[in-house]
């Protein structure tokens, strides 16, 4: 080991001499080492330090320069969250790497660590709280967040994502403490290619983008939507495996219309109303060609929370010449079509033999209704036309029908068929006679006590998927709907609800949780190196969802597995994807893995401490 004098002459004067060779300092090569000794040793003869960068002389006409060391070592690599293990630095680390001192004398092993945080995190009472606690546990250690998260998905789920997340991106500016992605608002139009050069990672593979339009079922949150991209890529790490370094979470800030916000002066976002029309969608085709040109032609973007009318434009226009997957619209409709599917097992019948009644005709209707209208065409072969028939769609006005043909949004129209207008969602059930209800609203309690004994009293088993999130916007809870339909609904949510008994017997709702399907959907994508999205690989996905559902689920109602396999979940997902991909020959990785389920698993992060030098 080197003397403290001598390591500190090492670990300062690195980055003074890189000062040197980019000319941002200058001086005769007689001078240097005399210089640097002074530096580095201290100064003058006061025994003080010297004002070697001019700190204690800058005012704030007098700008610094903010040198920082490049060395991850001593109080550096405490604070850097990829290498950070805290009490878990051995002996021989801690002397090897200027820890000393620097840590309590106690040594804890990596699952210690695990078991304290979680009894921590417990004792908290309210949500927010444990979100804020694990934020930053985040930023001071990643590995031990994501093994936190992947030994506790259960638990924790909840907590990084909905329904938590809903209210940390509410009071997003309270809580906001660092910056954990990338801000790219209108005063950055004509340099966002430079604004994404300066985020630190330059191999990224998932982006998750939003403009934070239309957050959950919470409405417009401007620039405070952030914490959406920032959950959703936990997750793609946690859940898929996908490292946490090739994640980048952004946000575009086109302003808000959220008048709260506006009038709030904490809020971190842009004062001004929202950009529409060209000047948006300027914004947001300069953004793709930048990402596309600064990261390549295989980096997956995920649009997330943009507002109906955005959303639909946006996929379609991109699909074509980016590898782009909106998660609100394909992402929801591929875990609830995987709950349809294994639902048949305890509804019975097929797909085809099923009426389908939707409350909600925004992005998450109307993708889920297209892709199980696509799954029925393509088991039957009947045309799409034809299948949609099955499919009815209520929105505000009422249900969808051809007289209001004119009046409907582009992404309605194919939905309005040919019935007597209806304005109420109960006339609606009564009229339709579904044997499928599906709330994606975004409002809650719209499933009345009315409404769920009318779907009981004509189906036996009358399948309830309430899919708003976060919990407040549900449209019924799992109790009320065991409840109301005598312990015969087989039901499933968008946010968690806990066991529910009924007449001595205890239901455990499902979740359709879209964190089934994204981790391992993208994960497929990035491993067989995928150009574009194709529906089919989404049915793909559902599939494969739907085979892990084992008996002993089906026996307590549940339509989907317990989130505590989603790893294993998540690889066979990622297989049937990148083997869907290969067929459609867009795939560029090649040669195709013999298996592709050990190859998702091999391609999978670890959140693992590894020993240092």
């Amino acid at each position: 080991m080197l003397p403290f004098k001598r390591v500190n002459f090492l670990r300062r004067g690195f980055g003074v001499l890189e000062q040197y060779k980019r000319g941002e300092r200058k001086m005769s090569g007689g001078d240097m080492e005399a210089k640097l000794k002074a530096e580095i040793n201290g100064g003058g003869g006061g025994g003080g330090v010297e004002d070697v960068y001019g700190e204690d002389r800058a005012s704030e006409d007098q700008p610094i320069t903010p040198w920082t060391v490049s060395v991850a070592s001593g109080y550096t690599l405490l604070r850097d969250p990829r290498h950070n293990k805290g009490l878990a630095f051995t002996d021989k680390e801690r002397d090897a790497h200027y820890l000393t001192g620097l840590l309590p004398p106690a040594l804890f092993s990596q699952d210690l660590q695990e078991k304290r945080l979680m009894n921590i995190l417990r004792e908290y009472k309210v949500p927010l709280q444990r979100y804020i606690a694990m934020m930053d546990l985040q930023e001071r250690n990643e590995k031990l967040f994501y093994k936190l998260l992947i030994d506790n998905v259960e638990e924790l789920l909840p907590v990084v994502y909905t329904p938590t997340v809903g209210e940390a991106c509410q009071k997003y500016g309270s809580i906001f403490r660092r910056p954990q992605g990338l801000y790219i608002s209108l005063q950055e139009k004509g340099k966002i290619l430079e604004v994404l050069k300066n985020w630190p990672e330059k191999s990224i593979q998932v982006i998750v983008v939003t403009d934070g339009e239309r957050i959950l079922g919470l409405g417009d949150l401007g620039c405070q939507g952030m914490g959406i991209p920032v959950g959703k890529l936990s997750l793609y790490t946690a859940l898929g495996g996908v490292r946490p370094s090739a994640c980048l979470p952004i946000t575009i800030d086109v302003g808000t219309n959220n008048k709260k916000l506006l009038e709030d002066e904490f809020y971190i976002g842009l004062k001004q109303n929202r950009a529409t029309g060209q000047e948006y969608y300027e914004l947001l085709e300069e953004f793709m060609s930048a990402v596309k040109q600064n990261y390549g032609e295989k980096v997956l973007i995920q649009f997330e929370d943009f507002a109906n009318h955005n959303a639909f434009e946006l996929l379609a226009k991109y699909r074509t010449t980016h590898l782009v997957f909106n998660d609100d619209i394909q992402g929801t409709a591929s875990v609830v079509l995987s709950g349809l599917v294994s639902a048949l097992k305890l509804i019975g019948g097929t797909l085809a033999d099923h009426t389908f009644l939707f409350l909600g005709a925004g992005e998450a209707g109307t993708g889920i209704a297209e892709l199980i209208a696509l799954e029925i065409s393509k088991k039957t072969n009947a045309p799409l036309e034809e299948t949609r028939k099955k499919i009815w769609l209520v929105d505000s006005k009422g249900l969808i029908v051809s007289s209001r043909k004119e009046s409907l949004q582009h992404f309605k129209k194919p939905w309005a068929h040919d019935h007597e207008p209806i304005k109420e969602l109960l006339a609606a059930v009564k009229a339709i006679k579904p044997t499928v209800l599906i709330g994606t609203s975004g409002v809650g309690q719209t499933f009345t006590k009315e409404v769920v004994e009318a779907m009981a009293s004509m189906n036996e088993k009358p399948l309830i998927l309430a899919l708003s999130n976060p919990t407040s916007q549900s449209e019924c809870t799992a109790e009320e709907a065991y409840t109301w339909s005598e312990g015969r609904a087989i039901f499933a949510s968008g946010s968690p609800f806990d066991p529910v008994e009924y007449n001595g017997k205890v239901f455990v709702p499902g979740q359709a949780n879209n964190a089934y399907i994204f981790p391992g959907f993208g994960l497929g994508l990035i491993m067989s190196g995928t150009i574009r999205v194709h529906d089919d690989m989404l049915l793909a996905a559902s599939e494969a969802l739907a085979a892990q559902v084992t008996e002993e689920n089906y026996a307590k109602g549940l339509i989907y597995p317990p989130f505590t396999n989603i790893r294993k979940i998540s690889a066979h997902i990622a297989a049937k994807v990148a083997a869907k991909s290969y067929e459609l020959g867009l795939a560029s990785r090649l040669p195709r893995p013999e298996d592709l389920v050990k190859y998702a698993e091999s391609c999978m992060y670890t959140p693992i401490y590894g020993k240092y030098r």
